[in-house]
């Protein structure tokens, strides 16, 4: 494991749960009258009373997605996140979809412990020819003063097809090779939808130095298994009033999901 990823979630599996805030202003799904700070503080506490190891703030809600987010989407996340900076008991992170720069200069104005995004590869996607760039992100996390910013690379994106024609391990040990990441992280196509266990294996067997984690579709009957092989997970959607993604956090699903993790791990 890296300095970074150690220093922030300590040697345990860590599951890392979402907070899903609501669609920001300008976007397709904005509602004026939806309290974006009060449903953030709602799924936040659910999560930390459940006792789960860290949250992540992002912001699933903005479809249809871009690559280069509107200046007002990160300025708003970034005061959602400051009016509950006070409630934050757990380490946290960011995601803003599906925007490496804009991802990594929130993480650093807010005192994020770390950023998820996609920063490697080259893909076709709902959105468009889909062109990252791991150099820039890591120089801007740098040039911002937080080299200590742990960085999750997402190496299988959603809602895309990879370009790339080697096979996904071989993706994500060169994107450790080649930018140095604190965390691997693998998805299935959709949010919501599970990485396959033979993905996660096989991504396992080639980076046993670097977390690899379960980026998406991780469910309470599922749980065990993954965390069998991978070094962690990300959950949202299994979380949700009804499993859907698009709901609040129900407390009950939290506490039941984080007390399966607990059995695993002994």
């Amino acid at each position: 494991m890296t300095a970074n990823f150690e220093r922030v979630f300590g040697r345990t599996k860590p599951v890392i749960g979402m907070v899903h805030i609501g669609a920001l202003p300008g976007t397709p799904l904005f509602d004026p009258a939806f309290d974006l700070v009060a449903g953030a503080r709602a799924d936040l506490l659910a999560l930390q009373e459940a006792g789960f190891d860290a949250v992540m703030f992002g912001n699933e809600n903005d479809r249809p997605y871009e690559f280069k987010v509107d200046t007002a989407s990160t300025a708003t996340m970034a005061a959602i996140i400051g009016a509950l900076k006070s409630e934050i008991t757990v380490p946290f992170g960011v995601n803003v979809l599906w925007d490496p720069m804009s991802s990594v200069a929130l993480g650093a104005a807010t005192g994020a412990h770390f950023v998820r995004e996609i920063f490697t590869g080259t893909y076709a996607s709902d959105m468009g020819p889909w062109i990252p760039d791991a150099g820039a992100a890591m120089r801007y996390r740098n040039r911002l003063g937080r080299p200590d910013m742990a960085m999750l690379f997402n190496v299988s994106a959603e809602f895309a097809h990879s370009l790339d024609r080697r096979p996904l391990p071989d993706r994500a040990r060169s994107a450790v090779f080649s930018s140095i990441p604190d965390a691997v992280l693998v998805s299935g196509q959709i949010t919501g939808e599970a990485a396959a266990l033979s993905d996660l294996e096989a991504v396992k067997a080639v980076l046993p130095d670097i977390a690899v984690m379960a980026n998406t579709g991780v469910k309470h009957d599922t749980v065990a298994d993954v965390l069998r092989i991978a070094d962690g997970c990300i959950v949202g959607s299994s979380l949700k009033v009804d499993g859907d993604t698009w709901n609040a956090i129900d407390p009950d699903r939290a506490r039941d999901f984080m007390d399966r993790v607990r059995a695993v791990r002994g």
